[in-house]
């Protein structure tokens, strides 16, 4: 080839006679930068005496004694440190509530940043704007059409705090700037700051937050709105996470280790999954797509190219954080749709109503274990034994199917109950007025 340079040389030995054993070659491209070397060499061979020969082999069988022994030793020390390690990690694999370790830049404790104050500047809250979740799927999409239409719409969030710098994700759902994310990753900032996909970095206000739920709704300034071309955002549709089935197919978008737009795709692994994160109870959903550390308030995303749920957690274990894959969780969209809507208009989350009714599920549907005294459903005449057929029109067949009919209601609501009693049908009516605990 032009350019291209193969230089062989073997070295003379004695009389001017050369070895072809040995072999000294260069090779060069044309980049002068770019050398491989290699040098074949063989290897003398010494004449030794008898006597030489005998005390050699007693030396050599020595050393070998003592390279066994000390070799066993050596063994014996791997075997139960191994042993020690195996133990401690199986003894520190916990579920962890993310990847805090990770996020809060230099690696801080969850403990030292739960309380932070958050100090990033505000945007008032009741603006008229509101997120809405469809209940029509759509059509699938492929998993190119998935990117292109959902990423414009996802951000990097980096958050400076006095630990040093959160980064997540978030997920644009209105065309004037209002974004979701996980509450962690803006917890203890002062300033707030979002990459979109085209590169350009803008800096964000915080509308509201709910620890309990781990979300949190920031807002695009109109100064720098007017920044942009259309003075619009790209924005995400919500679907309806009810209508997921285990199996269905889904996606992440996000920034895990910082890598924006970082696509992944998964299946939906359980519907419902209660997971006890720091002392209390979430309800999520279960996906085995990847999500790593970034990823924090990214989309879940259906097939059809819907945000289905907020990224918020993953299994792993604190010995060997590469140990456990396939376990990530999101808030559902359900959830999500009256959380940030009273983030939105009251700036915190309102408690749900009190019912008063325990119920079990079995074979003939839920069925009325038990009503407390001086609530609702003892008011309104319901009694154990009953079956509950619909909440609001709507069937229900199982606990979180009446809860999810509650996460509609407010104190102050009226709740139409359909009941079944023996042969008879009734309708009763609820009237809401205690919060739930």
């Amino acid at each position: 080839m032009p350019g291209e340079i193969v230089e062989v040389y073997r070295a003379p030995l004695r009389g001017g006679e050369r070895d072809p054993r040995e072999v000294v070659e260069t090779y060069r491209q044309r980049d002068s930068r770019e050398v491989v070397e290699s040098y074949r060499r063989p290897v003398p061979v010494r004449r030794a005496s008898p006597a030489g020969n005998a005390a050699l082999r007693s030396v050599k069988r020595r050393g070998a004694f003592r390279g066994r022994r000390a070799g066993l030793y050596k063994f014996l020390i791997c075997v139960a440190v191994l042993a020690g390690l195996a133990a401690g990690a199986r003894a520190m694999d916990w579920f962890y509530y993310d990847w805090y370790q990770d996020e809060w830049w230099p690696g801080e404790a969850v403990h030292e940043t739960e309380t932070a104050e958050i100090t990033i500047p505000g945007w008032p809250v009741d603006q008229g704007a509101g997120l809405s979740v469809s209940r029509d799927q759509g059509e699938p999409l492929t998993a190119q059409e998935v990117y292109c239409l959902l990423n414009p719409a996802v951000v990097t969030v980096q958050c400076a705090t006095g630990e040093g710098i959160s980064v997540g994700t978030g997920v644009i759902f209105s065309e004037d700037g209002y974004i979701i994310t996980n509450h962690h990753v803006v917890r203890g900032g002062s300033e707030c700051y979002v990459t979109l996909d085209t590169g350009r970095t803008m800096e964000v206000c915080f509308v509201a937050g709910d620890e309990d739920s781990d979300l949190a709704v920031l807002k695009v300034p109109p100064r720098e709105l007017r920044l942009l071309p259309d003075e619009a955002l790209p924005c995400a549709s919500f679907g309806d996470s009810e209508k997921l089935v285990v199996g269905d197919p889904v996606y992440a978008i996000g920034a895990p280790r910082r890598l924006r737009g970082t696509l992944t795709n998964g299946i939906i692994s359980a519907i419902d999954r209660d997971v006890e994160v720091e002392g209390r109870t979430m309800t999520l959903l279960q996906t085995n797509a990847a999500l790593n550390s970034g990823n924090s308030g990214g989309p879940l995303i259906s097939e059809s190219g819907q945000v289905v749920g907020i990224n918020v957690a993953k299994y792993m274990s604190d010995w060997n954080r590469d140990s456990v894959e396939g376990l990530g969780f999101a808030i559902p969209s359900a959830q999500l749709e009256r959380i940030v809507n009273d983030l939105l208009k009251w700036g915190e989350v309102q408690p749900e109503p009190r019912l008063g009714i325990w119920v079990l599920t079995d074979e003939d549907g839920l069925l009325v274990d038990s009503v407390d005294p001086d609530t609702a459903a003892a008011a309104a005449g319901v009694r154990p034994g009953d079956y509950i057929i619909a909440a609001q029109g709507r069937e229900v067949r199982t606990n979180q199917d009446l809860f999810r009919v509650r996460r509609t209601l407010y104190v102050g609501d009226r709740l139409e109950l359909t009941l079944r009693r023996g042969d008879r049908v009734l309708e009763v009516t609820l009237e809401l007025d205690e919060a739930a605990d």
